[in-house]
C-alpha cells in the first residue's frame, strides 16, 4: 500500500462493505486499510459516522496517547464536535488546533480538481477594536472584484435588500465576527446581499453582488509572479495564495520558467495569506528551487509508530525550469500554516543562513498534515492527523511558528492599502531589504492560536468553514 505524499491529504478510502464500498478522491492511491469494526448496517446516521472516525483516530491518529478515549458517544448529534473532544488533550499541548476535521468528499474534490469555489471570491479579515472588516484580496474572476473590491476595500454595510443593510460595525458590536459571517449569508451560487463599501483610495460604492462559482486562480495574473528591478537587480517575486489547487503545480512551473529567462537568483516567496494544500505542489515548488540537488533529501515524513511502515522520505526531483536560489526571502504571518511552512522549512538546509529569512511575523505552528479517510455513502471525509513532516537536518518541531527556526527574522506589518506585488508594500519593502544586506527588527512573539492573525487583524472565518474556507482561509 502506497499512501505517500501526494496530498496534505492523501486519501485513504475505506473498504466499508456495509457503506456501498470504498472509494477514492485525488490524488489516487493504491488502496486502503479496512478499519477495524466494520460498520454493520447501510444506514448513514450519527452512530455509523462516530464508528468510522473513532476507527481513523484509533489507528492513524498522530498522537495516540493525546487521544481522549473516555469521551462519551450518549446523546452525540454532531461528528465535530465528537472529533474535538476527542482530540482537545493534543490540542491544549498545542498539537492540533482544529486540523483534525469532518467535510464533505465532493466538495474538497470538486476543490481540488475543478479550482473552483462559490461566493464573491474575496478574502476578508477583521478587527475586533476597532469592529472593522476590511479585504486582504480578491480573486479576478470572482463577482465582487468585478463590482470594484480589492485588497484594501472595507465593507461598510450588508444587507439582502438596500431597505435592511445593518452597517458592519453594529454587526460586529453586537455579534462579534460571526454576525458578520452569517449577514454575508451562505456561499451558495445566487445568493445576493446588497453590500456599500470603501474602495483602498477612500470612494464609496453601493453594489448588489450575487455569489457564483470562480476560479481559485493560485497565481494572480495581476501581481502572482513577477520580476522586480531593485537598483538594477532583478528579483523574483511569486505570491502563491494556495496549495490546495492542483493546477498550482503548472503554474509554479510557468513562474520559474520566467525566473530562469530573466537570470533570477533572488526570491521573495509571498505565502502570508497561505493556509496550505496538497504536499505535492509543496513537493514541486521545493523541486523548482533545486537545479544541481536532484536526489538530495527535501523532507521526511514521519507517522505514529503503529504506521511507521507508512514512513516515506522525498527527494528533489529533476524540474527543467528549476533554479538554485542564492538568496530567499519568505513573507509570512499567522496565517502562512502547513504546506508553507513545509517548503520554508525544507529550505533551511540548502540556503546560506546569512541568506535565507522571515519576513512579517511569526507564522502559525502547523508541522503536521492530514490523510483524508472516506464514508463514501455518508459524502463524509474525516482529515485526521496522520503525520509530521521533517527537513534534512530533522528540524520538524515548530509548533510555535518558523520565527525560531529561521536563521534571521525581520518583522513588517502587512500593509493591505498598497497591492500585493508592489515593491513599496511594506513586508515587499522590508524583504528587498534583507536581501540587499540592510538591517532589520527581529521578529518576536509566539505563533497564531486558535485563530490566524495578519497584521493586527483576524481572518474571517466561519464557525463551521466549507471545504474551501478550510484550505483557504477567509473565502468568502
Amino acid at each position: 500500500m502506497n499512501i505517500g505524499r501526494t496530498a496534505i491529504s492523501s486519501t485513504l478510502a475505506f473498504a466499508l462493505v456495509a457503506c456501498g464500498g470504498g472509494g477514492s478522491a485525488p490524488p489516487p492511491t493504491t488502496g486502503g486499510p479496512t478499519p477495524t469494526p466494520t460498520p454493520t448496517t447501510a444506514t448513514c446516521g450519527i452512530s455509523e459516522q462516530l464508528d468510522f472516525a473513532d476507527a481513523v483516530l484509533d489507528q492513524w491518529y498522530l498522537f495516540p496517547d493525546l487521544l481522549d478515549n473516555t469521551v462519551s458517544r450518549t446523546g452525540v448529534t454532531d461528528l465535530q464536535d465528537y472529533l474535538d473532544d476527542r482530540v482537545a488533550p493534543a490540542r491544549a499541548q498545542n498539537r492540533d488546533r482544529g486540523f483534525t476535521f469532518a467535510t464533505s468528499i465532493a466538495e474538497e474534490n470538486a476543490l481540488i480538481n475543478s479550482g473552483s469555489s462559490a461566493g464573491f471570491g474575496i478574502r476578508l479579515a477583521y478587527d475586533t477594536v476597532n469592529n472593522r472588516v476590511f479585504l486582504l484580496e480578491a480573486y479576478e474572476a470572482g463577482n465582487g472584484f468585478q463590482a470594484g473590491m480589492d485588497r484594501g476595500t472595507e465593507l461598510l454595510e450588508i444587507g439582502t435588500t438596500a431597505a435592511n443593510k445593518q452597517t458592519v460595525s453594529s454587526l460586529m458590536a453586537s455579534g462579534g465576527p460571526q454576525a458578520v459571517v452569517n449577514a454575508l449569508g451562505p456561499s451558495d451560487p445566487g445568493i445576493t446581499r446588497v453590500i456599500r463599501f470603501a474602495e483602498a483610495g477612500g470612494t464609496v460604492i453601493e453594489q448588489s453582488i450575487s455569489k457564483s462559482d470562480f476560479s481559485l486562480d493560485p497565481i494572480s495574473d495581476r501581481y502572482g509572479a513577477l520580476v522586480l528591478d531593485d537598483g538594477g537587480k532583478k528579483v523574483g517575486y511569486i505570491n502563491l495564495r494556495t496549495f490546495i489547487v492542483a493546477d498550482a503545480a503548472d503554474q509554479l512551473r510557468a513562474a520559474f520558467a520566467q525566473f530562469g529567462t530573466e537570470g533570477v537568483t533572488e526570491l521573495i516567496i509571498d505565502f502570508r495569506y497561505n493556509g496550505g494544500g496538497l504536499v505535492s505542489v509543496a513537493d514541486t515548488f521545493g523541486d523548482l528551487m533545486g537545479a544541481g540537488r536532484t536526489g538530495q533529501l527535501w523532507s521526511e515524513t514521519v507517522l505514529r509508530p503503529s504506521q511507521s511502515a507508512e514512513n516515506s522520505t522525498r527527494f528533489f526531483q529533476n524540474e527543467v525550469n528549476a533554479i538554485q536560489p542564492t538568496k530567499i526571502a519568505f513573507i509570512g504571518r499567522g496565517g502562512t500554516a502547513s504546506a508553507s511552512e513545509l517548503v520554508m522549512n525544507s529550505m533551511i538546509p540548502y540556503v546560506d543562513p546569512a541568506n535565507l529569512a522571515l519576513i512579517g511575523a511569526n507564522t502559525f505552528g502547523k508541522p503536521v498534515g492530514q490523510f483524508g479517510f472516506d464514508l463514501d455513502t455518508c459524502d463524509l471525509r474525516v482529515r485526521a492527523v496522520t503525520f509530521k513532516t521533517n527537513n534534512a537536518d530533522g528540524q520538524g518541531e515548530y509548533f510555535s511558528g518558523l520565527a525560531s527556526e529561521m536563521p534571521n527574522t525581520c518583522r513588517a506589518s502587512d500593509d493591505i492599502f498598497t497591492p500585493l506585488g508592489d515593491a513599496t508594500e511594506t513586508s515587499i519593502a522590508t524583504a528587498l531589504d534583507f536581501l540587499a544586506g540592510r538591517t532589520c527588527t527581529a521578529i518576536s512573539g509566539g505563533p497564531g492560536q486558535s485563530t490566524q492573525s495578519v497584521g493586527g487583524r483576524e481572518i474571517l472565518q466561519p464557525e463551521r468553514p466549507n471545504a474551501a474556507q478550510y484550505e483557504i482561509p477567509g473565502l468568502f
